[in-house]
C-alpha cells in the first residue's frame, strides 16, 4: 500500500522504521513543525523529520492539518492509508476522508481504556498491571474508533512514564505493521469498542504532578513514576520548587512530609510509610543524589517537604 506516515516524538519513530522497511511504501511523512527548544529557543526538528530525512522520505510540516495546501498536497499523494504514532493535532475530516483506507493510529493503551493525551502516565498513576497498545481507525471522537489490532504488556513496579513508553513504542511498531498488512489484504475487520471499561488520560500538567505527601506511600511511589520524565514530579522545601525522581518504599514510619537525612539517605514520610528520595533537582540545578542535596542544604530537625513558607 501506499502510506502516508504522521509522527511527531521519539515514540513514532520504531513505527516508522519498521514501516519504511516493509513490502509497503512510504511516500511522505507528515510532523509537527520545528520547535524552538533548551535555553538558547534554538528551532529544532521533531525526531519524526530527522529520521525521515535520513530514510530520504518527503516530509510535510504543516502549521495545522487544515491548511489547504497540506490538505491539496495529501490529495495528490494519493494514500491508501495513514498510520498515526502521536502526531500531535487533530485531523480535520476533509483530511480524515483522503486515504482509502483511512488513518490508523497506534495508541499506547488497551482501548477503551484511557483515552487521550497520557495513556501511558495515567495507568501507572492508578496502578494498573497490565496495558498495551491498541491499533484503531481514527473518527471524530476521542480514540473511540473501531479497533484493528492489540497487544499487552505487563507494568513493571519500577517502571517509569519513560521506560515503559519506550517499550510500548518498540512492541507497537510490529502491531502497526501487522495492521497495514492486514488492512492491506483485508483480512482484518474492525472491532467496535465496548462501552464499558472506558477511563480517559487528560495530559498532564505541571500542577498535576504535585506529590500529596499525605496520600500511602504505594500512590505517591505510583504519582512520581508516572510524571517521569516529563512533566516531573515535584513538591518544596524551603518555599521553592523541588523535583523528586523515583522513590523507594520503606518499611519504616514518619510523619508525612517530615525529612530524615542521614549519611547515606533521605527519608521522608507520607501516610503510611516512608518513602527514600532517589535523584532530587533543586530549582535552577542538575539532578543530584538526595543525600548530597540534603548535606548541601543542611536539613534541620523536624523540617518537611511539601510546606508552603510563610
Amino acid at each position: 500500500m501506499r502510506l502516508i506516515f504522521a509522527g511527531t516524538p521519539q515514540v513514532a519513530v520504531p513505527s516508522l522504521r519498521a514501516l519504511s522497511d516493509s513490502d509497503h511504501e512510504v511516500v511522505a511523512v507528515v510532523t509537527r513543525p520545528d520547535a524552538r527548544v533548551g535555553r538558547g529557543r534554538r528551532l529544532e526538528p521533531s525526531p519524526v523529520k530527522t529520521v525521515a530525512q535520513e530514510l530520504g522520505l518527503p516530509v510535510l510540516t504543516p502549521s495545522s492539518p487544515r491548511d489547504p495546501d497540506f490538505v491539496a498536497e495529501l490529495t495528490a499523494l494519493a494514500p491508501d492509508c495513514c498510520p498515526v504514532v502521536a502526531y500531535g493535532a487533530l485531523l480535520p475530516r476533509e483530511v480524515l476522508d483522503i486515504p482509502t483506507h483511512g488513518w490508523v493510529n497506534l495508541h499506547f493503551s488497551l482501548l477503551p481504556a484511557w483515552r487521550g493525551a497520557a495513556p501511558v502516565q495515567r495507568a501507572i498513576i492508578a496502578g494498573d498491571e497490565i496495558t498495551g497498545a491498541s491499533t484503531f481507525l481514527i473518527e471524530a471522537g476521542l480514540d473511540t474508533g473501531p479497533v484493528l489490532g492489540t497487544m499487552t504488556e505487563r507494568i513493571r513496579p519500577d517502571d517509569t512514564a519513560g521506560s515503559l513508553l519506550d517499550r510500548l513504542a518498540d512492541a507497537g511498531a510490529p502491531l502497526l505493521l501487522a495492521t497495514m498488512d492486514g488492512v492491506a489484504t483485508g483480512d482484518l475487520e474492525p472491532r467496535a469498542q465496548p462501552t464499558e471499561g472506558v477511563s480517559h488520560a487528560a495530559k498532564l500538567t505541571v500542577e498535576d504532578a504535585r506529590v500529596d505527601l499525605a496520600h500511602p506511600a504505594m500512590a505517591v511511589d505510583r504519582h512520581i513514576r508516572g510524571c517521569t520524565p516529563a512533566p516531573g514530579a515535584w513538591t518544596t522545601f524551603r518555599g521553592e520548587r523541588l523535583k523528586l525522581g523515583p522513590v523507594t518504599i520503606t518499611d519504616e514510619s514518619l510523619p508525612a512530609g517530615r525529612i530524615e537525612a542521614r549519611k547515606r539517605e533521605v527519608l521522608v514520610g507520607t501516610a503510611d510509610r516512608a518513602v527514600r528520595l532517589g535523584e532530587v533537582v533543586p530549582l535552577g540545578k542538575k539532578p543530584m543524589p538526595a543525600a548530597d542535596w540534603a548535606r548541601g542544604v543542611r536539613v534541620a530537625t523536624d523540617e518537611r517537604l511539601g510546606e508552603e513558607q510563610a
